[in-house]
């Protein structure tokens, strides 16, 4: 991971909060993977910066074996335990597998953390020719369905509150990809609302870089940090239960044949 780019995600507590706050979107991104690759069921997926399980878990659902890394070891401490996955703590950026092992690989919500190039020449080294490349990523548009003002202050109080870490460029552009003998196929754009209560929504922030990166650096205690979120969004939303708006994008890369 380069040197101006932080790993937020290495603190038990912020692996805790991920693990009970993170929306459970990516069968959606399974169905467009099927859909744009035509490809019903892979035989060995890889799933990179696989975080506390999640886009492993889904993965189940098109690969026979899965394997999933991620630099945190408080991470994957907190993914569910399943047979056809194997979890081990390891950097995107030198994977340790052999050379052509994999029919897919995914990264989802994590490529701006990485270093690209290097993590780029590795998906290329381990997947096999004619394999995909899937980078995707979802977050909070700022929006709630109920009271449009909620807006407003997502747009402005909250990162004036938290200011977002440096990270890198979040998607894949075919001047990235092609050098490292990988074909852009296509982007597509996706949405999905999220019923939240006030405690299910601070809970999803709290596990945003933003008031990770405040908290871990004793800028801001958690509780303090937990209580303006709540605070704010029982302003919008009565202290009930709300439709929060999240989107995403995902990013179809196919390893190209190279003749030699």
């Amino acid at each position: 991971m380069p040197g101006d780019v932080i790993n937020f995600f290495v603190h038990r507590s912020a692996a805790r909060r991920y693990a009970a706050a993170r929306p459970y979107f990516h069968p959606l991104v399974i169905a467009r993977i099927v859909s744009v690759t035509g490809v019903l069921r892979f035989g060995r997926a890889l799933d990179v910066a696989c975080g506390t399980g999640q886009s492993a878990q889904a993965l189940g659902e098109i690969a026979e074996v899965i394997e999933a890394i991620d630099i945190s070891p408080e991470m994957i401490g907190q993914a569910k335990p399943n047979r056809r996955i194997h979890y081990q703590v390891a950097p995107a950026e030198s994977l340790p597998f052999e050379d052509a092992s994999f029919d897919l690989a995914t990264v989802g919500s994590a490529f701006h953390w990485f270093d690209q190039a290097s993590f780029l020449r590795e998906a290329r080294r381990v997947l096999k020719p004619g394999a995909w490349l899937i980078v995707y990523a979802s977050s909070f548009s700022g929006e709630m369905v109920e009271n449009g003002g909620f807006q407003n202050r997502t747009s402005d109080a909250y990162p004036k509150r938290f200011p977002a870490p440096p990270r890198h460029s979040l998607g894949l552009s075919e001047e990235l990809a092609a050098p490292h003998d990988f074909k852009l196929c296509g982007t597509e754009k996706f949405m999905h609302n999220e019923t939240m209560s006030t405690e299910q929504f601070t809970g999803y922030l709290l596990t945003q870089t933003n008031v990770i990166g405040a908290v871990e650096k004793g800028a801001t205690p958690l509780a303090e940090a937990a209580a303006w979120i709540a605070e704010g969004v029982k302003l919008f939303s009565g202290g009930g239960r709300r439709t929060m708006k999240f989107g995403g994008m995902i990013w179809f890369l196919e390893r190209k044949e190279v003749k030699v």
